[in-house]
């Protein structure tokens, strides 16, 4: 099992943001990648639809022989992951809103989240929250369209920063010191986000604790690949050339699930 690949999957290109944490700190480790661009945004879509599409995703995976998988999507985690580790006997990295260290490194008391509606409303978020930020205020923001400007390769466009400036209005108007990428979509924006929020305002992105969570899993079951360093990209939908360039990627396949 050493020199069988990891699965990684999100929505669409959003967890390539994790993908880059996971090629930094696993170099050696195969991957194979999966963007579920023909359901893409998860965060408008249902939990049973999500649920769905995570469980046929991740049966796909499998099927490819993946040692271990990586939710590299927030809103597919908060709804679907229980789900998958009961229907499958493979080790899971999911990826939540960073809530708890923002919410112990606060000086002022008051963070901002900024997630799909997907994530904000999942049971999970919700508990996470409740269980890490009793007296703070969170400041929570559906990010809407965001998604889709970063999937249709927007995401350093004048039309992006305004979207960006329209949405964190209402949370610039408190004392946030932490704002919580909750979309693994978001850090994508974050030129754009530093130009918009005060210098002292931290931005928190959990994709490098995912990376560590996985070499952890890796050493816990003795699935440590020493050999590899290849990464294969598949997508549900027609792939968007131009797209995948401006992330770095120079092949992908089309993959039915």
């Amino acid at each position: 099992m050493h020199s069988k690949p990891i699965g990684v999957f999100d929505s669409g290109v959003g967890g390539l943001s994790v993908l880059n944490a996971l090629k930094e700190i696993l170099p050696n480790e195969d991957i194979l990648y999966v963007a579920d661009q023909a359901y893409t945004p998860y965060g408008k879509r249902t939990k049973e639809t999500i649920t769905a599409r995570a469980i046929a995703v991740t049966k796909w995976l499998a099927a490819q022989e993946c040692k271990l998988v990586v939710v590299a999507c927030n809103t597919a985690t908060t709804n679907a992951i229980s789900q998958l580790r009961e229907h499958f006997s493979l080790p899971f990295v999911g990826i939540e809103p960073g809530i708890k260290p923002a919410a112990l490194d606060s000086k002022t008391g008051v963070i901002g989240v900024l997630a799909t509606a997907g994530t904000l409303t999942s049971t999970l978020f919700q508990s996470t929250a409740q269980d890490f930020t009793q007296g703070l205020e969170v400041i929570s923001q559906v990010g809407h369209g965001l998604v889709g400007l970063v999937e249709e390769g927007k995401a350093d466009s004048q039309a992006t920063e305004k979207q960006l400036r329209d949405i964190l209005h209402p949370m610039l108007k408190k004392p946030i010191d932490h704002l919580v990428l909750g979309c693994t979509h978001y850090p994508f924006l974050t030129p754009a986000l530093k130009k918009i929020l005060p210098k002292n305002v931290a931005i928190v992105d959990c994709s490098t604790a995912v990376a560590e969570q996985t070499g952890r899993l890796l050493d816990l079951h003795n699935l440590n690949n020493k050999s590899g360093g290849k990464t294969d990209y598949y997508t549900t939908a027609s792939p968007k050339i131009d797209l995948w360039e401006s992330f770095g990627v120079e092949h992908v396949n089309q993959v039915a699930i």
